[in-house]
C-alpha cells in the first residue's frame, strides 16, 4: 500500500473523531473543520514520522493540539458577520442546545491543559501513558491535570442540572 493510500484510509477512518476532539478543545465546528485540515496537512509531509511513531493515534492528536493551540495565538476567534442567518432549528432540539452550551460553557472553565487532558482521556480514550506522551508532560502531570479538571466540572452548577442533582 503506497503512503497516500494509507493515509487516505487513515484519514477516512479518523476525521470525525478529530474533528469532534476539535470541537470539544474549543473550536466551532467549521473551525474544527480547518483545524483537523490543517493539523492532517502536517501529518502528510511527515508520513513517515507519523508511520514509525509507537501510537498513530497519539502522535495525530499531539499535532492536532499544537494545530488547535496555533490557531488561537494568531488570529481572532470571535463572530463574524454572514450574509444571511441560518435557518433555525425546531422547538424538539432545544434540550439538545441547553445540554451542549451547559457542557461547552463547563468546558471553557477549564485550563487549555485540563481541557486537553479531559477531552484525550473521555473523548479519544487514551490511556495515561499514552496522554503523557502526547501532551509532552509525565504521567503524574497528567493524572494532576485531570483529577483538577474532575474536580472543576464535579462543582459546575450548569452540570448539576445535566446530572439531575440539585
Amino acid at each position: 500500500m503506497g503512503t497516500d493510500e494509507e493515509f487516505t484510509e487513515y484519514v477516512a477512518a479518523r476525521w470525525p473523531r478529530l474533528v469532534r476532539s476539535a470541537v470539544l478543545l474549543g473550536c466551532a465546528p467549521a473551525e474544527a473543520e480547518d483545524v483537523v485540515q490543517t493539523a492532517l496537512t502536517r501529518c502528510l509531509t511527515n508520513w513517515a514520522r507519523v508511520r514509525r511513531a509507537d501510537d498513530r493515534d497519539a502522535y495525530v492528536h499531539r499535532v492536532l493540539i499544537n494545530a488547535f493551540t496555533s490557531s488561537r495565538r494568531r488570529r481572532w476567534t470571535g463572530e463574524r458577520p454572514v450574509a444571511s442567518l441560518p435557518d433555525l432549528p425546531g422547538e424538539d432540539a432545544t434540550a439538545a442546545y441547553d445540554s451542549a452550551d451547559a457542557l461547552q460553557r463547563s468546558l471553557e472553565r477549564l485550563t487549555p491543559d485540563q481541557r486537553a487532558c479531559v477531552v484525550l482521556r473521555y473523548y479519544t480514550h487514551l490511556t495515561e501513558a499514552q496522554m503523557a506522551d502526547v501532551l509532552g508532560v509525565a504521567p503524574g502531570t497528567v493524572k494532576s491535570r485531570l483529577s483538577r479538571a474532575l474536580k472543576v466540572l464535579a462543582e459546575d452548577p450548569d452540570l448539576a442540572d445535566l446530572r439531575g442533582t440539585p
